[in-house]
């Protein structure tokens, strides 16, 4: 492996675009470009800011060195996926016990176990914060705000038009509202996660 390959393998391990990497390393995407192509090598200067950002040495970069400690960091980043990608499934499950909770009793006591999943699911989140420092993938982030909005804003659109507090819409009125406020929630989180996967 050389220069190139392992540019271009940190880049995909990290989940990024060529014009992204540029924009972090303050060179153009055809540079970039050249760099993965073996028809031009990276300034010391940009080979720096790159070992930086992907918390790597510059031996590793130049050399395709490996510190010792680095199965640590290793170990540290598949733990925090693991817990993320669960983060999720614990959340969508929540909801989805909601759903059917409420649909056979119908009773605010039944979706209390429910929510009890879901908060399982944002502490597995936080916890992959903590025990790596490794940020989630804008997906995980974005699906899981998702996630976590739904029962909210059904609840507070039906409480704000007088009907029963349920997990999931239960009119045509309420259902047109919580679609509005989901779409929005939707747009503007994922507006604000690209704004900051960018910053």
């Amino acid at each position: 492996m050389n220069i190139a390959d392992r540019i271009q393998n940190l880049r995909k391990a990290k989940a990024i675009s060529q014009e992204d990497l540029a924009d972090k390393v303050g060179v153009s995407r055809q540079a970039v470009s050249k760099w993965e192509s073996e028809q031009s090598v990276p300034d010391l200067d940009k080979i720096i800011i790159m070992s930086e950002y992907f918390d790597v040495t510059t031996d590793y970069i130049l050399k395709g060195i490996e510190p010792a400690l680095n199965n640590q960091g290793t170990h540290g980043v598949l733990t925090s996926k693991i817990l993320y990608i669960s983060s999720s499934a614990f959340l969508a499950i929540g909801l989805f016990c909601a759903f059917g909770a409420w649909y056979e009793e119908q009773t605010a006591a039944s979706i209390w176990g429910s929510m009890i999943i879901q908060v399982v699911g944002a502490a597995g989140y936080f916890s992959g914060r903590l025990l790596s420092g490794v940020k989630a993938s804008f997906a995980i982030n974005w699906v899981n705000i998702l996630l976590v909005a739904f029962m909210p804003i059904s609840l507070i659109v039906a409480v704000c038009f007088g009907r029963i507090a349920a997990p999931y819409p239960t009119d045509i009125i309420t259902g047109a509202v919580f679609a509005a406020i989901y779409l929005i929630t939707a747009g503007l989180s994922f507006v604000l996660l690209r704004g900051a996967k960018r910053a």
